[in-house]
């Protein structure tokens, strides 16, 4: 007769298999003030990339007011107070060097989060970053590319034979730059439905039966976040957000969601 041999547990081969989504990685306990102390932290942080890419930017400030003011053609800019310009420059530099601190403010996002999610909701920060960044960027692209010409366009033309055209350089700038920052923002529609979709709060087929609402929605956010009230400009947004919703179900849906 054979002696008795303890049989030992098996070592899973795939040690994936081992891993439950739903659990914490590391579940470390912090208190509240713990939680503050790291938030204030990341927020210190996220402001000293900002001041430090709005001073690097005001340094080329006169070369990226040359290329926000290329869509006006033929227009006269006036300085209508003393040091307008001066705070003119100093609001694009600040709007730019919030662009260019923009990843590194993603990263520090992502560090502060990540302690609390997942292992399911981490698989999902890589590909909504990049999305996200992507997106944004080809917001601002399609911005100044095609809605801020197709607004200035309206604008000069009408009353063109009435009156000349000489534009305050603050209201200008604030005009391009609230309309890039606006649709930048619209056009992270595609990433907040394929959280909703991933996250099992909403399914691509109901995404996709909601579509009436969708389309007023769009035109009302079109007339909001566009700062001119031509309907140029308010329908090619319009018509942007809502190519990029359906888009986004496509994606939801091609994720088996």
């Amino acid at each position: 007769m054979t002696p008795d041999v303890e049989t030992l547990p098996q070592e899973p081969t795939d040690t994936s298999e081992t891993y439950n989504l739903d659990e914490l990685p590391h579940d470390v306990e912090m208190s509240l003030f713990d939680h503050l102390e790291e938030l204030r932290r990341r927020i210190f942080y996220s402001l000293l990339a900002v001041a430090v890419g709005a001073i690097g930017c005001f340094v080329a400030v006169k070369y990226i007011v040359q290329l926000l003011e290329i869509p006006a053609k033929g227009v006269k800019f006036l300085q209508l107070a003393p040091g307008e310009y001066f705070f003119v420059s100093l609001k694009v530099a600040g709007y730019s060097g919030l662009l260019v601190a923009t990843p590194f403010i993603l990263y520090q996002v992502i560090q502060f989060v990540l302690p609390g999610l997942t292992r399911r909701e981490r698989r999902l920060i890589a590909p909504v970053v990049l999305g996200s960044s992507v997106l944004f960027f080809v917001g601002l692209a399609f911005s100044y590319i095609a809605l801020i010409p197709a607004a200035l366009k309206f604008f000069i033309s009408y009353g063109a034979d009435v009156v000349e055209q000489a534009w305050s350089i603050e209201r200008y700038f604030e005009f391009v730059l609230l309309l890039m920052f606006s649709t930048g923002i619209a056009f992270q529609v595609p990433i907040i439905q394929i959280l909703l979709g991933n996250l099992g709060i909403v399914s691509s087929s109901q995404m996709l039966s909601g579509w009436r609402i969708v389309i007023l929605g769009a035109v009302i956010l079109g007339a909001v976040l566009t700062p001119s009230t031509d309907p140029l400009t308010q329908s090619l947004l319009a018509g942007a957000v809502i190519g990029l919703y359906f888009g986004g179900i496509g994606m939801v849906k091609l994720s088996g969601k």
